[in-house]
């Protein structure tokens, strides 16, 4: 559920965009990234950089937009929310503080939070999906420069990007745990 939450204002933006203008595509991902933030804040949960930072971004762009260049191109669009992305996960990193750490904090246990290398996991999956956005920002220059290159290009590598950093987000913890469990092991239990 957690992962829907955090994806739902993306996945409606890329597909609003296909069937919506830019402007509309870009208030509603706002309004859900608002939304997600309400829910959290409903049941307790903090908010979360990565959606308070989207919040703006899609706000920010949809009003400049709106009030100043309305003629902006949507492979132009892509690109500067896919920058923006990027710049929010690479933030996250420069104040040592990765954006899936929070996420991560709210689904284990205090003890595990404590560990020595919870928060060296939550560095190497926000790098994991900082190169994810990196990868989809490259897939949008590759649309605007190379006119000839099919869309179903640019999605694929956007689709890609996105369900292998999913995947590892998902994998990664399970692999530290076990190589964890492993090391702690008394001789000749394993």
């Amino acid at each position: 559920m957690t992962i829907f939450l955090i994806l739902a204002p993306y996945g409606a933006f890329a597909a609003l965009m296909l069937v919506a203008s830019a402007t509309v595509s870009l208030f509603t991902a706002a309004a859900i990234c608002l939304l997600v933030i309400a829910y959290d804040m409903m049941y307790g949960r903090s908010m979360k950089i990565l959606g308070a930072g989207s919040a703006i971004l899609f706000a920010s762009l949809g009003c400049y937009l709106a009030l100043t260049d309305s003629a902006l191109s949507v492979s132009a669009v892509k690109l500067t929310v896919d920058s923006g992305m990027l710049a929010i996960a690479l933030a996250s990193l420069a104040i040592r503080f990765p954006f899936t750490l929070q996420y991560a904090r709210e689904s284990v246990d205090a003890e595990t939070a404590a560990l020595p290398g919870f928060l060296r996991a939550n560095y190497i999956i926000t790098s994991a999906w900082s190169a994810a956005f990196l990868l989809m920002l490259m897939s949008n220059v590759m649309m605007i420069y190379v006119p000839g290159l099919p869309l179903w290009c640019g999605l694929a590598i956007a689709f890609a990007a996105r369900n292998t950093a999913l995947y590892f987000t998902k994998w990664y913890p399970k692999y530290r745990q076990a190589k964890f469990a492993a090391h702690s092991s008394p001789p000749g239990v394993l």
